[in-house]
């Protein structure tokens, strides 16, 4: 499609991965397009998100992919069919930046940066002809044209079109505060509420605790957590005790299905399993060899090889009557249960549940309740797993509003 004949002007606002892919989409198809962030500067969490190696997407099956977004895997399975984990990989590969796939399945840029991949972006977009306007803050419609708030002064602006693309609420400091909210909800699009997702948990430990252990990672270790339904799950990987809890990637996969218990029963338990790999009758055998003169830290460590915050953890959530009961010590480091009491503030958070409802959109992410006004991103209401399954989403539902925009300007034409 080619739009050049009629030349619209298409407002995006954000200029995070969601927003930027649908800037390209319409740049490549002769659409005028003005960009509009509040920040300083383009794409800061994505940036962010660099520094812990720039996690694209992944290479696992696509079916499996598709399950990792749960109850709203069907919608997102229309997104990734226009823009798929192939998809992104080849599109780096036009920005001059290569991919290559880690043991565990993830995609990394090959030099493990978000840098250079966003400014080859940047001059690309540039080059088809993107306007960008920072430090403009959109602060909702007067008399159907958009406006900002600019440092130097108002503007208000009329578009044929606009994407939004305004981010959840989790690291507002980068741009992302969910102030967008009370002005779709003013225009009655249905929101559900942002939550924290892809989030770490507070638990109640001890001062010594805390002291000793903040900051050391658990691994291996096997998570078994019971849902609502009382079917139980196991999963294996590893994650962090910190000063509040826990956090890190095994939490984080669980997280939507233990923040939703938290709301409805105010606390939630997971049960830990400190030796995966170790059979129950093995560690009861281990556990009953007599330790002689040995404390019962350093029969562990000899016979079990458990030391450090494992054997911490022990001493943290047991009785004196299981740490000296042989088999209650060993079904204990096969099934140590952990009562997490809330999520950590959505400030901090990875990123965000809740948002625009998809309900209230057509599959082109256009809002029902105003025409001509599209949505992608995390403020749509999704969640997913880290592990490049967020990124992937967020590129393939700005590809999506995007496309929608061109095809809704055709038929206006």
């Amino acid at each position: 499609m080619n739009l050049k004949n009629t030349v619209p002007n298409v407002a995006v606002i954000g200029a995070g991965p969601a927003g930027l892919m649908a800037a390209e989409t319409l740049a490549q198809n002769g659409v005028d397009v003005d960009l509009y962030d509040a920040m300083p500067s383009v794409g800061r969490k994505f940036l962010l998100a660099g520094k812990g190696g720039l996690n694209l997407t992944h290479a696992e099956d696509q079916a499996d992919f598709i399950r990792r977004y749960g109850k709203r895997q069907n919608d997102i399975n229309r997104w990734i069919y226009e823009f798929n984990p192939t998809n992104l990989r080849s599109w780096a590969k036009g920005l001059g930046i290569d991919t290559f796939v880690g043991t565990s399945g993830r995609v990394f840029p090959a030099e493990m940066k978000a840098a250079p991949l966003l400014r080859a972006w940047l001059h690309r977009l540039r080059a088809s002809g993107v306007r960008f306007h920072m430090r403009h803050k959109w602060t909702g419609w007067q008399d159907g044209a958009l406006r900002f708030y600019h440092p130097a002064g108002d503007i208000v602006k009329r578009f044929d079109a606009v994407v939004l693309a305004l981010g959840g609420a989790s690291w507002p400091q980068l741009g992302s505060n969910g102030a967008w909210v009370a002005l779709l909800k003013a225009k009655g699009v249905r929101i559900a509420p942002l939550e924290p997702s892809n989030c770490g948990f507070d638990v109640n430990w001890s001062d010594y605790f805390k002291t000793h252990f903040a900051g050391q990672p658990l691994s291996p270790v096997a998570i078994t957590f019971q849902n609502e339904s009382g079917e139980k799950s196991r999963r294996l990987g590893q994650f962090v005790i910190t000063e509040h809890g826990v956090e890190g990637s095994l939490i984080y996969a669980l997280s939507g299905l233990l923040r939703d218990q938290i709301k409805g029963n105010g606390s939630t338990q997971i049960t830990l399993d400190l030796l995966p790999d170790l059979p129950l009758h093995r560690a009861i055998q281990h556990c009953e060899h007599p330790r002689g003169s040995r404390s019962v830290a350093g029969h562990l460590q000899s016979r079990l090889n458990l030391r450090g915050v494992k054997t911490g953890l022990l001493r943290e959530l047991c009785t004196p009557e299981t740490l000296q009961s042989p088999v209650l010590l060993a079904n204990a480091i096969k099934a140590l249960p952990v009562t997490l009491l809330s999520t950590r503030p959505i400030s901090e958070v990875i990123s965000t549940a809740g948002g625009v409802k998809l309900e209230s959109m057509h599959n082109d992410l256009m809002l029902k309740e105003m025409p001509g006004v599209f949505c992608a991103g995390e403020m749509l209401d999704w969640e997913a797993p880290t592990g490049g399954y967020l990124l992937t989403a967020c590129f393939a539902s700005g590809k999506v509003a995007g496309k929608g925009v061109l095809n809704w300007l055709a038929q206006k034409k």
